[in-house]
């Protein structure tokens, strides 16, 4: 009998199966059996991402948006590099990045949260095709990142927690320098909806306070609840110097809903 919330998949074609609702009998494809590859509990184990082979997609095109997330998220938490160095990032929200940072043209990116610092030299490579900007990135500690990383010229790191360090950031920002805050920190509604109050005046008019995985809870079962997107709400509703800029989740797919908040004023 067959179980809701498991995952079956084809070995020959490489379909792939969910079940909404249990039933009696196999589940079967090209005429054999199709394997089980994910079960309700089997979604958090540790080998979870062996498990989650991602299937062929012209075979699943009916596969619910939750399930193509989960394959992605298992996907961007285990094996996910950018020049070898571990980059937690959705590519589809990176590549808004990018275009968000050519049209804002920053002077500075502040990235709040760096972990092996992947998603840093990423930033960095942007700036550098730009021929401008630097990046400071904020983690209680660097040791993480490799020293090529630490030693970019554009890169300046400083260790500890990011609302103490706001001081040594604002000592690095010129006046008149257009900037552009990313949040990526812990994920607790208190720390971010704290650090969006610390960091969103550094935010330029036009610039963007871009605040990462407030899908949690919303949209993959993982993180805090409340998280990002409660704090995001919470935010937006004190001040009317941000607005959320929806048109920038235009793969549909994001990991920042409600996250890219524009300043207009």
């Amino acid at each position: 009998m067959t179980q809701r919330s498991q995952v079956y998949a084809c070995a020959r074609c490489g379909s792939a199966v969910v079940m909404m609702r249990g039933g009696e009998g196999a589940v079967a494809c090209c005429g054999q059996p199709m394997t089980l590859v994910k079960d309700a509990e089997a979604i958090d184990a540790p080998d979870a991402v062996e498990l989650l082979v991602a299937p062929t997609m012209e075979h699943n095109l009916d596969l619910p948006v939750k399930t193509v997330m989960e394959y992605m998220q298992k996907r961007m938490a285990n094996r996910t590099t950018y020049f070898g160095v571990t980059a937690i990032k959705n590519p589809l929200d990176f590549w808004v990045y990018r275009e968000i940072i050519f049209e804002v043209k920053p002077d500075v990116v502040v990235e709040v949260g760096n972990a092996y610092g992947g998603g840093a030299l990423a930033l960095a490579h942007i700036l550098d095709n730009m021929g401008r900007g630097r990046l400071i990135g904020l983690d209680f500690q660097h040791d993480t990142a490799p020293a090529f990383i630490k030693d970019h010229p554009r890169i300046t790191f400083i260790d500890g927690d990011a609302r103490e360090s706001l001081p040594k950031v604002e000592e690095l920002i010129e006046d008149g320098e257009t900037v552009l805050v990313i949040e990526d920190s812990s994920h607790g509604y208190d720390n971010t909806l704290k650090v969006l109050r610390a960091y969103g005046p550094l935010v330029s008019v036009g610039s963007y306070l871009i605040v990462e995985d407030s899908n949690c809870r919303h949209g993959i079962d993982v993180g805090p609840s409340p998280g990002p997107y409660e704090a995001i709400e919470t935010f937006v509703s004190e001040t009317n110097a941000f607005e959320i800029d929806r048109t920038r989740e235009s793969f549909f797919i994001t990991w920042n809903p409600k996250g890219y908040l524009r300043r207009v004023r």
